[in-house]
């Protein structure tokens, strides 16, 4: 059979919910990796809007910051950075989110609020326990929109909601069937998407001129013949190149981005970053 016909809910709950809360634990032991990956992201995401302010007119401020090596080590204003240079997305939603190592450390500096949706609530405690706790006025908190304790299988996002959907090390918990109908829920969810098709801009009748990306940054499998890999301990699939090509088709979604994320040590699986837009 399939490797996802293997994915069990209940067992990467269970795997979960006996991880410590904490960035080790969201990490699989390898907490180090955390900086290098918040900077790849960030430079990713600056590239994307670079490209889309470019092609609709000339920035007030132009970027200074022209490094995209994804090898550098995050500087904690990375993504603050982005800030000065773009204006805030209206909304992010932070998928599968574990304690929010995504949201503190990137999606709060480039979006007003971000949503975060992840099923294990010890962690989602543990992560407006964190932003309770920031000494700013209640500014951190305020950041946090939903916190939602759904998996992603069964979270439909606000229709037009958001102009940032990222989902990281979390898909391989979805089957083949479960991630084409959360990726087409989250078509739906991207800002332009309640406007009417055809409208003119990239991405045509789904974000108009409007930024708005699903971003999907996974493992990819090292299979030689190119077969998803399951694992057992966390009841998860990790899919090759070429199946994640084949579902995002299928679920109507074209790729106007991508980049494999580097710095990592040698023996994780090869990261890859997806911008995903409607066909």
């Amino acid at each position: 059979s399939a490797p996802d016909a293997s994915i069990s809910h209940t067992a990467s709950l269970q795997y979960w919910n006996s991880v410590s809360a904490d960035t080790n634990g969201m990490l699989g032991g390898y907490p180090q990796t955390s900086r290098i990956d918040l900077q790849g992201s960030s430079n990713f995401l600056a590239k994307l809007r670079r490209r889309h302010h470019a092609s609709r007119s000339t920035p007030t401020h132009t970027p200074t910051n022209t490094n995209t090596n994804t090898n550098t080590a995050a500087s904690p204003a990375a993504s603050t950075k982005q800030a000065a240079v773009f204006p805030l997305l209206d909304r992010a939603a932070d998928c599968g989110a574990g304690i929010g190592r995504i949201t503190k450390g990137f999606l709060m500096g480039v979006a007003r609020t971000v949503d975060v949706i992840e099923p294990v609530e010890k962690f989602t405690a543990e992560l407006v326990r964190e932003v309770e706790g920031v000494n700013d006025g209640g500014a951190s908190r305020a950041k946090i929109g939903e916190v939602i304790n759904l998996g992603l299988q069964d979270w439909t996002p606000e229709r037009g909601g958001y102009n940032l959907i990222w989902n990281q090390w979390c898909l391989g918990h979805l089957t083949d069937v479960q991630l084409v109908g959360y990726l087409e829920r989250c078509r739906e969810g991207l800002a332009g998407a309640e406007a009417e098709e055809g409208e003119d801009g990239e991405g045509g009748g789904g974000g108009g001129g409007r930024e708005a990306w699903i971003v999907v940054k996974e493992n990819m499998s090292t299979d030689i013949w190119g077969k998803d890999i399951f694992d057992e301990e966390d009841s998860s699939v990790t899919r090759s190149d070429a199946k994640f090509r084949g579902l995002f088709k299928e679920a109507g979604l074209k790729v106007v981005a991508e980049e494999v994320q580097r710095g990592f040590p040698k023996e994780l699986y090869p990261v890859r970053m997806y911008a995903l837009r409607p066909e």
